[in-house]
């Protein structure tokens, strides 16, 4: 799925009118759409040009920009913080004032309800301490209690024959009416506004850890990682989402406590202090709960990043992890991540289950505290002082005892995650050391005293005193054993490795080929593009150039086939070939290649040199690192690196001349040139392909990425979904347990009101002198009543905290559970589910959604189920005391789920597009990450920032329509809460000479409260549904497709296999089950403790072959090991029995001593014998710490041809009687190998050895070699037999080495047959 260009659908918010942004009618043909199917990505509305993640961005970058100068200028550490202040407070401050308006209307409440207590003082507490207080609502309502009080006034006043005041008092109903709609619409609006900053603050965050990722040196890649930037880029700016909505309650919270004391002061003098004291303890406990939740927030990340790492590097290197059936040891390190992590987010959620309990029970202590002091002092009170206090506290309660601590834990979150982001933007960037300078004149590289060092803490510098000139026409060779910095001389021209000394110079623009190739996903098309216009011809030469004709013609699609995250369906040699004809269709002026042959076969390789190098790159430097000696005798000039120093360099034929010994593969008469490349010395003329220097980029287009958007299931979150969520990490009983702590506590919560108000009745009574002189019965009475009393607000502050404890605890566990079978599962699942889904897609289940269900689920939980609670209870006491209220607050329920029913319809389908659209932004970075330096080679930097601002907006178009579609339903839901009101105000006047005053003031004071609460509880109903989409996603995840067990009850004997005969039955494979086939009835037998050689051009099946046997797909046929079929044993018995090198070095970050043995199975002796046989020893040996080096993500701190050592010897060490090498040593140079294979031969003379290479010389010794053409079996037999037939394809492949290498190939295989005989 592409992001759609803005163009093609405008939002309706643009060009809506006043009325239409206020009831948010403007989405109401989305919620048409949404009630009858499913929505699509194409249904969102383009996101709004201020929300642009470019432009916000930018924005707050320029901040940042300022901030880190002015803090370099006074030598202080830069504040993010500040930057963030500097760009948002203007808004944030406007909307503030909102805030501020609306506590010191909550206060304004009061002073009209003393009045309303005053008239009907038996009904003081039902609608003093009504749970909830008209939740968000209440406090905006500024003149509803004085409309509410005239209206019980003209019912105490009451005279049919008064017209007027009739018609006064329909003028105060229809007031109330519209203050309950006016206001609630405004307040909406505020919480919209707020919580669109924070996505705001979000997305240019965000655009700045992107913008920082494609700046980042090479030394500050080594301390982060992929998973650390992905939890940035999900946990911690998730932060801003939320820390937005409740940060105005931090200066608001106290300042409405202040105002309250006072006005307690003036009803009930100093008894007021003691309950006060109450809160101003909480609020400092609760401040002090900051501290904690920020210390625990640190370790939490902390251990977040530890485990998205791993969970990153088991992705990537899953298919080295299935091969070595390590997928039991990665599932129980992660869990013990997840077990240290959870730990802390139960910390932590017990904070906030104590926040949410004193929410539930403040007021209550505040109301006792006082009564109690009250009491002590002798101080008599009336009923309608009860009412006036029970009020204010109960107004303090949403912005001191929730919104407050909430503020404080998002507050102290937020900075964690500031700091954080911080300390990311502030590492190293790589220095614009040797920028490429336009090639107005001489197109040149220089490279003069050059000396650097990757780790600056290293005493021997990876290069050393380098010089060299390279010239247009130039083809500069660069080759040298493993190691010798040959890869690091590239960096030094790219400037990715800035000097110590000595200076780089380059005028031109440069193409890169890294060794290890890169291709992202899109076509095959769009990766040779890479953002340059198609030209037909142009395009068609490279194609042919880099051998790609009949490749591109096997796809099903040709060049319009898309690639995968992996680039799967692509071999290694068809990626490194792709990879070539990217840099070459680019028409640069420089090109940099980093053994582009390693991945190719013989054939394919020459044709690169002859066709590509020697043709369409003649008259550009070229500079070349390649481990394919017999191309050297072309070269202009040949450097040959060890230890980071050029020992030699001039050209092919003054080398020979000095005695440098290129190995036995070209020893020759110096003076008989090799008649096949010298049409391609530069004496040669023929006209290139591509001529005179680079144009600039005036002919560039758009990158075209595809990164799909996965599918997502239609209709309401199931019941099982639920039931799996709250049963998963707990026993049925603890549930139940929790159900009824649930109902308890509300019993003890509503028996304290109604006690309460008949103690308010006894002294009120006491005031009024009803007892006379029985003084005696009268303090027995209150002291039974202070006794109950004091026992139901223990009891209620007690259950309270259980059930929220309780809920946590069940919540949290059941997460930690569903992330262990997510876990599981993912590792369960074969390899193509891997190729299917990019890392993106995996990763945001286990950062986003396994971070909501942590943190945000059960604080929504918890909330909806009290409110829920308190609507019974309240819904409770209004039918206990008025039954006919009944008959309006039914129709007013069945509305309102209906309206929720038909809201939910639409908002799942938001919700579900909003987790779908986050996963591209996460496979992007990814992606850019391991294609850094092609990206910034090809100065693509800002077309891939711009692709990542694109999929940001598309996230945040589904993001607007969560916040605009939430308001949609409380502005709506208010809508009928106003008229409910309305029905209720007009109907108690119409109906006044039936009701008594009591019943009057009841009903329409418990109307507003409940009409508040009740669509609270609505609201949250919906966002848990919402919520429940993260949880969904996760058990999805735990059912996928399985491999075949791991182990059957039937398990092998240990001793098997004994001999390694494999034999191979007609074996048919493919990797899916709709792909084409790749292997084609191969029918192969293989005799015990055989070396086998494979061969065949790239693409022909080699890889595909190991993969089949090792059942990473399950394969048509049967594959035969030493008296078994391996179909009837569990693949971990199976894969532990072999042990495999692969063409792509998978390591992990950690020591290289835990690289070579991950699970402790080894001695030290034995490791390092090891890697003396794979010619490791001196180079381990020679860095910092030996063995306990730490390598950075992937091994980036070796070079790729000692990272497939260090797999090769991972490989040896399992001492396993079938040995199989995938191209094991591609990247390492002849003589290496040559050492390697003979250590190989003689350590593994009695074990069976399949060796796929494109060296042939590697296999030549082999006592048999299969060759494949196309996934078929063309030639098995004898290398002898297949060099006597001149039509054999290997003889073929021999001939075009050339005829010196050809002949002594020749000789050496007829010297190996008579030793054999």
């Amino acid at each position: 799925m592409l992001p759609v260009s803005p163009e093609v659908k405008t939002n309706p918010l643009q060009k809506a009118n006043f009325c239409s942004r206020l009831f948010v009618w403007w989405l109401n043909p989305l919620f048409k759409i949404g009630h009858k199917q499913k929505l699509e990505p194409d249904d969102m509305y383009s996101v709004l040009p201020e929300d642009r993640s470019q432009h916000l961005g930018e924005e707050l970058q320029g901040y940042w920009d300022q901030e880190v100068k002015r803090a370099q200028k006074d030598a202080q550490e830069p504040s993010l913080m500040k930057a963030i202040v500097k760009c948002y407070w203007k808004s944030y401050l406007i909307w503030g004032m909102f805030t501020f308006l609306e506590s010191k209307v909550r206060i304004g409440n009061v002073q009209m309800r003393e009045f309303l207590a005053g008239v009907c003082p038996h009904l003081c507490t039902h609608v003093g301490s009504a749970p909830g207080n008209g939740c968000h609502q209440e406090g905006t309502r500024v003149v509803q209690p004085i409309f509410l009080g005239k209206m019980v006034s003209y019912v105490e006043n009451y005279d049919p024959t008064d017209s007027a005041a009739l018609h006064e008092a329909y003028g105060y109903a229809a007031g109330l009416s519209a203050c309950v709609l006016v206001w609630a619409v405004l307040h909406h609006l505020y919480f919209y506004h707020m919580q669109r900053v924070g996505m705001r603050l979000r997305v240019a965050v965000c655009h700045m850890i992107y913008r920082k990722s494609l700046r980042l040196s090479s030394s500050a890649m080594g301390k982060t990682t992929t998973g650390q930037i992905e939890n940035l880029l999900s946990n911690d700016v998730n932060r801003f989402d939320q820390v937005m909505m409740f940060l105005h309650y931090l200066w608001v919270g106290p300042l409405q406590a202040i105002t309250v004391t006072a006005l307690l002061w003036m009803e009930i003098g100093m008894s007021c202090l003691a309950g006060m004291a109450v809160l101003i303890i909480l609020l400092l406990l609760q401040s002090c709960f900051g501290k904690f939740f920020s210390s625990l927030r640190n370790k939490t990340a902390a251990l977040t990043d530890d485990r998205i790492s791993t969970m990153s590097e088991v992705i990537s290197g899953i298919k080295t992890i299935k091969m070595n059936a390590w997928e039991k040891s990665f599932i129980d390190l992660i869990s013990r991540l997840r077990r240290k992590e959870i730990s802390k987010i139960l910390k932590s959620s017990y904070l906030r289950g104590m926040n949410l309990a004193s929410f539930f029970a403040v007021s209550k202590i505040m109301i006792f505290v006082t009564f109690i002091t009250n009491d002590l002092l002798d101080n008599q009170i009336t009923a309608s002082q009860v009412f006036v206090v029970v009020t204010l506290f109960e107004a303090l309660r949403f912005s001191s005892t929730l919104y407050f601590p909430m503020a404080v834990e998002k507050m102290s979150e937020a900075i964690v995650s500031i700091q954080r982001i911080k300390k990311f933007l502030l590492l190293d960037e790589i220095p614009q050391l040797n920028p490429q300078l336009p090639s107005d004149g001489e197109t040149i590289v220089d490279v003069d005293d050059f000396t650097a060092s990757w780790d600056k803490a290293s005493e021997t510098p990876t290069l050393q005193d380098l010089f060299f000139t390279a010239r247009p026409g130039e083809l500069l060779a660069v080759v040298g054993p493993v190691g010798a910095g040959k890869s690091s001389l590239l960096c030094a021209v790219l400037g990715e490795l800035p000097p110590s000394q000595g200076k780089v110079s380059v005028h031109g623009r440069i193409a890169y080929v890294s060794q290890q190739p890169w291709v992202f996903s899109g076509t095959v098309r769009s990766n040779i593009l890479f953002g340059r216009k198609y030209e037909k011809d142009r395009y068609e030469e490279v194609i042919k150039a880099c051998a790609l004709g009949e490749d591109l013609q096997l796809l099903e699609d040709g060049d319009h086939t898309e690639i995968g995250d992996r680039g799967t369906p692509l071999s290694e040699g068809q990626k490194a070939r792709v990879s070539l004809a990217r840099a070459v269709y680019q028409d640069a002026d420089i090109y940099l290649l980093d053994d582009p042959f390693s991945a190719v076969d013989v054939g394919v390789s020459r044709h690169l040199f002859e066709q590509c190098i020697c043709q369409t790159l003649r008259e550009k430097i070229t500079i070349l690192v390649t481990h394919q000696w017999q191309y050297l005798k072309a070269a202009s000039w040949i450097l040959i690196l060890k230890g980071g120093k050029i020992v030699q360099r001039g050209t092919y034929l003054g080398l020979l001349k000095s005695g440098v010994d290129f190995g036995f593969l070209l020893k020759r008469d110096e003076d008989e040139p090799s008649p096949d490349l010298e049409s391609y010395t530069l004496k040669n003329q023929s006209r290139p392909l591509m001529r005179g220097a680079a144009p600039e980029l005036q002919d560039t287009e758009n990158l075209s990425v595809t990164l799909r958007l996965e599918d997502h299931v239609e209709g309401k979150v199931g019941f099982k979904t639920y039931s799996d969520y709250f049963t998963t990490g707990t026993h049925w009983f603890i549930f139940i347990f929790l159900i009824l702590v649930n109902i308890a506590a509300q019993v003890a919560y509503v028996l304290q009101d109604w006690w309460l108000q008949d103690w308010a009745n006894l002294q009120n009574a006491l005031y009024l002198g009803a007892y006379g002189k029985e003084e005696i019965i009268v303090i027995l009475s209150l002291n039974w009543y202070l006794g109950v009393y004091s026992g139901l607000t223990v009891s209620t502050i007690l259950l309270g905290i259980t059930r929220s404890l309780l809920i946590f605890y069940i919540l949290v566990k059941s997460s930690q559970t569903l992330h262990n079978k997510m876990l599981w599962s993912i590792l369960r699942a074969p390899v193509l589910f891997f190729y299917r889904n990019p890392i993106g897609r995996i990763l945001n289940r286990f950062s986003k959604d396994i971070g909501h269900m942590d943190d945000l689920l059960p604080l929504i939980f918890q909330d909806f189920i009290q409110t829920f609670l308190l609507v019974i209870g309240v819904v409770g006491v209004m039918v206990a005391a008025v039954p006919w209220i009944a008959i309006p607050v039914i129709p007013l329920g069945i509305i309102f789920f209906v309206l929720q029913w038909y809201f939910l319809r639409t908002s799942r389908d938001v919700k579900r597009l909003e987790c779908t659209t986050r996963s591209p932004v996460f496979s992007l970075l990814a992606s850019s990450l391991r294609g850094l330096w092609t990206i910034r080679a090809y100065k693509a930097e800002q077309r891939f920032q711009e692709l990542f601002d694109a999929y940001q907006d598309l996230h945040s178009e589904a993001w607007f329509l969560l916040l605009t579609t939430s308001q949609w339903l409380a502005v709506y839901l208010d809508v009928i809460c106003a008229i409910f009101v309305t029905v209720v105000a007009f109907g108690a006047l119409i109906l006044v000479e039936t009701l008594d005053l009591g019943q009057v003031g009841l009903v329409l004071s418990l109307t507003v409260t409940l009409t508040g609460m009740l669509q609270w509880c609505i609201r949250q109903g919906a966002e848990v549904e919402n919520m429940m989409i993260s949880v969904e996603r996760v058990i999805e995840y735990t059912d996928l497709e399985k491999e075949v067990p791991w182990e059957y009850e039937y398990r092998p004997p240990p001793f098997w296999p004994h001999g390694g005969k494999i034999d191979f039955y007609h074996i048919n494979f493919r990797y899916s089950l709709d792909g084409p086939l790749v292997l084609k009835n191969l029918r192969a037998p293989t005799d015990p403790r055989e070396k086998l050689g494979i061969v065949g051009r790239t693409g022909a099946g080699k890889s595909s072959l190991i993969t089949a046997l090792f059942r990473l797909s399950e394969p048509e046929g049967l594959v035969w090991i030493d008296g078994l079929w391996t179909n009837n044993i569990g693949l971990h018995d199976l894969r532990k029995k072999m042990s495999v090198a692969p063409q792509e070095p998978v390591l992990f970050i950690g020591t290289m001593r835990k690289n070579l043995d991950p699970f402790n199975e080894y001695l030290e002796e034995e490791l390092w014998n090891v890697l003396e046989e794979v010619q490791l020893k001196e180079a381990i040996e020679a860095l910092p710490s030996e063995m306990n080096t730490e390598l950075a993500e992937s091994g980036l701190n070796l070079s790729v041809g000692q990272r497939q050592l260090v797999c090769l010897a991972r490989a040896i060490l399992r001492k396993n009687q079938i040995l199989i090498l995938d191209k094991a040593t591609s990247n390492v140079d002849p003589r290496t190998d040559e050492l390697i294979q003979k250590k190989i031969h003689e350590k593994f003379a009695q074990c069976t050895v399949l060796t796929i290479t494109q060296r042939l010389n590697t296999i030549i010794d082999c006592e048999r070699i299969l060759v494949l053409d196309s996934g078929r079996l063309t030639e098995y037999t004898r290398p002898y037999d297949l060099l006597q037939n001149a039509n054999s394809l290997f003889y073929k492949m021999v001939q075009k080495l050339g005829k010196a290498e050809a002949s002594a190939l020749t000789e050496r295989v007829k010297q190996v047959h008579s030793e054999r005989k």
